[in-house]
């Protein structure tokens, strides 16, 4: 498995730059694929004073080869430094005499390196973009200049290495059913090369809890009855600034409401400036003292976090998926999600999940305030969203599927 961007780690430090969800889904299916008896070696980039090796257990280790030098790589400039990346492995794995049996990569920056990797060894490679350059661009929407946006991000060079990738591996996982509509209408992907598996999450840990105990939880936690949570990295596609647009309709109808906003990682300046500029706009929208501002909320409290909260909403302008939106599900919380997200397609409306359009403000306040109106809509909400999370997107079925995959690509490198 193929991981390079971001702080990743047997025990991740989620929230630092370019460490989120997909450092979970990589980690979770890791740790799965292992206890199912196969080996595996989770590879990515070694810098810092990072440790060369992370012994997970027997199966599983995450292994981190160094290049670009020992600080910090930002993902959008990863791509400079690949070949080096595919150089050094290649010689560590051979040195150990390391034999695999398919290359899995994740994001476009390890696609174009695994491509590579799996071309040398002669074996398969199969590859999970979990978001997709042309998508991305296109939903960015006017907040910067195309020549920023492109200095950026660098959606030139970022579109057509994904062609390349998608076009010469041997199969591509798609998280949703819109994104191998991209797949194959804008990097002109065979829809026989595509198999739809959404993300996972850890069933035991995300669960609902008692109306006694979220009250404690409340107390501990700062929480109070009316409460809003919007929760995740510091990113434009996030959607925060529509989010607190939104908010004046949720006062209007639930005057006692509030927004606790758990913004941005930890230690981070750059996410600390995009939290300052949120907070401009919220004392602009007179809605400041309304907002309870979290920057970081560490892993070990992100549970009982959700669960202390009476609504979770996903304001995302583009989300492939949108995986804290069902963890908070798993967790009993009401939830709110994006037109524009992955998940979208997957819930029923009003039983699982509300959604609406971030762009139309009002729409979406309504959405994050009708929970707090209805008491039996947000009881509906809880039971019917945490059975849906739990029953559809446990990490072990979707580590089996994914073996299946592999399984198949082994017998038919053609598929």
């Amino acid at each position: 498995m193929l991981s390079l961007h971001g702080y990743v780690a047997a025990e991740p430090e989620l929230g630092k730059p370019d460490t989120g969800g997909q450092v979970v889904y990589v980690l979770e299916l890791a740790k799965r694929f292992s206890r199912l008896g196969r080996r595996v070696d989770l590879v990515t980039r070694r810098f810092e004073d990072q440790p060369e090796v992370d012994e997970v257990n027997e199966n599983f280790r995450v292994w981190r080869i160094p290049f670009g030098g020992s600080e910090f790589i930002r993902k959008e400039e990863m791509h400079d430094h690949l070949e080096d990346f595919v150089t050094n492995f290649l010689s560590a794995s051979r040195n150990r005499s390391t034999q695999y049996d398919v290359v899995y990569s994740h994001y476009w920056d390890a696609g174009r390196a695994g491509q590579k990797i799996a071309e040398e060894l002669g074996i398969p490679h199969v590859h999970t973009p979990h978001s997709l350059g042309w998508w991305k661009q296109a939903t960015m929407g006017e907040e910067m200049t195309a020549e920023e946006m492109e200095e950026t991000y660098r959606f030139e060079e970022r579109i057509r290495t994904e062609f390349l990738v998608y076009q010469t591996c041997d199969h591509v996982i798609a998280t949703t059913e819109p994104q191998t509509e991209l797949l194959q209408e804008h990097y002109d992907v065979l829809e026989r090369h595509i198999t739809v598996i959404p993300p996972g999450m850890d069933e035991n840990r995300f669960s609902p809890t008692r109306k006694e105990e979220q009250a404690l939880l409340r107390d501990e936690y700062g929480f109070e009855a009316n409460d809003i949570l919007i929760l995740g990295r510091m990113a434009a596609n996030k959607g925060y600034d529509l989010a607190l647009t939104a908010m004046p309709t949720v006062f209007e109808l639930v005057p006692e409401a509030r927004l606790v906003a758990a913004i941005g990682g930890e230690e981070s300046d750059q996410d600390l400036e995009g939290v300052n500029e949120l907070r401009r706009l919220a004392r602009e929208l007179s809605i400041d003292e309304k907002i309870k501002w979290v920057q970081y909320v560490p892993d070990k409290r992100l549970v009982n976090t959700y669960r202390a909260a009476s609504v979770f909403a996903l304001p995302s302008r583009y989300e492939p998926f949108g995986m804290v939106a069902i963890e908070a599900m798993a967790c009993g919380t009401p939830t709110v999600v994006t037109v524009h997200g992955g998940l979208f397609d997957l819930i029923e409306f009003g039983r699982h999940a509300l959604y609406a359009d971030p762009f139309r403000p009002a729409e979406f306040g309504a959405m994050m305030a009708l929970p707090l109106l209805h008491e039996k809509l947000a009881q509906e909400l809880s039971v019917e969203g945490a059975r849906f999370a739990r029953r559809n997107f446990g990490w072990t079925g979707i580590a089996k599927r994914i073996l299946g995959i592999f399984d198949t690509v082994q017998q038919s490198p053609q598929i």
